[in-house]
């Protein structure tokens, strides 16, 4: 899981036009019973069930994306 400032700083980093890091998202939490948004932006990231993983180049959509399900998902770095 990354922590607080390491999210702020790769977030710091791919606005500056730096050289974009891997992260992996894993979902841990089902999408049954959420807001359909948040079952689009899951469906949006690649993941589809508990368990799954797949990793990103990290840009600040895919940031953003995972700032609205990080309830649902866990980042680690690669």
């Amino acid at each position: 899981m990354l922590s607080k400032e390491e999210y702020l700083s790769i977030r710091y980093l791919t606005g500056k036009k730096y050289k974009m890091s891997k992260i992996k998202v894993k979902q841990i939490r089902s999408s049954i019973k959420r807001l359909k948004d948040q079952k689009r932006t899951l469906e949006a990231l690649g993941l589809r069930g508990i368990g799954k993983e797949v990793t990103h180049n990290t840009s600040p959509s895919i940031l953003g994306m995972i700032e609205k399900v990080k309830h649902l998902v866990s980042v680690t770095k690669v």
